[in-house]
């Protein structure tokens, strides 16, 4: 077992505790592969299980496995209560509820046409659109702006006391916070002005309009993708314009809510090179956009048993006397243990790498120190033996997140 990755029960430390009972939104940013669902479903869990109410994770990103390590089945854009039996087979007896949802992008995009168009009549045109589809699964920021509404519209019920969102990753996030500025500008830009220009006008400018100034594209387009094609395009997004009032009020409302007291982020790194920066990218980003940075999660370091005098003077202590050692090991007379040279040279290879790790462990701590001047919270948490795939290794990761384990 390498030390990265021996067990240990956290001690007394930087805890997410305070703050989570602070707020009502945490959202947590992270680059691919850092461990962010993990650490947002763990928080999640442990908000529940210790600070009482209702919580809900809701995850952003695609993957399924929060769906997997809650052990939920039909996970998508409904919430569904984690069963208490899951807590108590990890051993659990939480003071609350923890709630789960997956976003799924086409229901929400529908549950929104029909919640701001302007009538029944034009939702279902918007909904029948054989471009429909097509726009809202893979126009750039649809995902991020559709995520956005579902918070919005979740947290406006009030149903839940905290909600932890997982976010895609890094570079994404900073998509999540600028999807309602764009998607509005989108609607509201010159291109589509220009495509619906003709049908809203109307009348003979309208027709000069659509066969003097735009001739050559229309042709072109004509040619290449049928007569109907601009026709339909125009039409759709002259029924998606209608809904543009709709989309501007509800984008500055969640931009409030991102900005409001009782909403944080949390961002999550390891401390290797690619992802730091990325994290210190997305702190600074935060900043400059007065967003509330409460909390930075480094995930998967290095466990502090590595930093201390003595294991160091131990391992020093042994690279030195492995011989001697290996002889009184080999007196004892256990098994595997009687050949001094053989053991030397194992008790020598243990004592190294203790030091070599310690090395390494000693930047980290370093890096623990710089990062730490931003964020309420910097929070450790140690890699693990094995994956994390149900509610008792969440807990594992929530009891390093809130600073040791629960007190009776």
């Amino acid at each position: 077992m390498s030390p990265r990755s021996r067990p240990e029960r956290p001690p007394a430390g930087p805890s997410l505790e305070p703050l989570l009972a602070a707020k009502e939104i945490v959202v947590f940013c992270g680059s691919g592969g850092v461990g962010k669902t993990s650490v947002a479903a763990a928080a999640a869990l442990e908000a529940a299980n210790r600070l009482g109410g209702k919580v809900l994770v809701l995850t952003i990103d695609p993957a399924r496995r929060l769906a997997d390590a809650l052990g939920l089945e039909g996970f998508g854009n409904i919430e569904h209560r984690v069963p208490p039996d899951a807590f108590k087979a990890a051993g659990l007896e939480p003071r609350g509820e923890l709630w789960a949802a997956m976003l799924d992008t086409k229901r929400s995009w529908d549950d929104l046409v029909l919640r701001h168009a302007p009538d029944e009549v034009t939702a279902y045109k918007i909904l029948e659109n054989s471009l429909y589809h097509n726009i809202t699964a893979r126009f750039v920021q649809s995902h991020d702006y559709i995520a956005m509404e579902r918070l919005y519209e979740i947290h406006s019920t009030g149903a839940y006391d905290l909600i932890v969102i997982d976010t895609p990753p890094t570079r994404n996030a900073l998509d999540f916070l600028e999807a309602p500025k764009r998607m509005a500008d989108f609607f509201g830009g010159r291109l589509l002005r220009w495509l619906t220009m003709p049908y809203r006008v109307g009348g003979k400018r309208g027709a000069r309009v659509l066969n003097v100034a735009s001739r050559p594209f229309y042709q072109l387009a004509d040619r290449i993708l049928g007569g109907a094609f601009l026709q339909d395009i125009a039409e759709f997004f002259l029924n998606f314009q209608s809904m543009y009032s709709g989309f501007v009020e509800r984008a500055r409302a969640v931009e409030r809510l991102l900005h409001d007291r009782r909403t944080t982020f949390g961002v999550v790194t390891t401390l290797e090179a690619a992802p730091l920066r990325e994290a210190e990218f997305f702190c600074a980003e935060l900043e400059a956009r007065d967003f509330h940075l409460g909390a930075l999660v480094l995930n998967k370091t290095f466990p502090p048993y590595l930093l201390s005098n003595e294991g160091g003077a131990a391992a020093e202590a042994l690279c030195a006397g492995a011989g001697p050692v290996a002889e009184a090991l080999a007196g004892l007379g256990a098994p595997g243990l009687g050949d001094p040279d053989r053991t030397a040279r194992v008790l020598q290879t243990i004592a190294e790498s203790f030091l070599n790790f310690a090395v390494v462990a000693k930047r980290e701590a370093e890096l623990r120190t710089e990062l730490a001047r931003v964020p309420e919270v910097v929070a450790n948490v140690p890699s693990f033996e094995s994956d994390i795939y149900d509610v008792s290794g969440l807990a594992r990761i929530g009891e390093h997140l809130f600073g040791g384990p629960r007190q009776a």
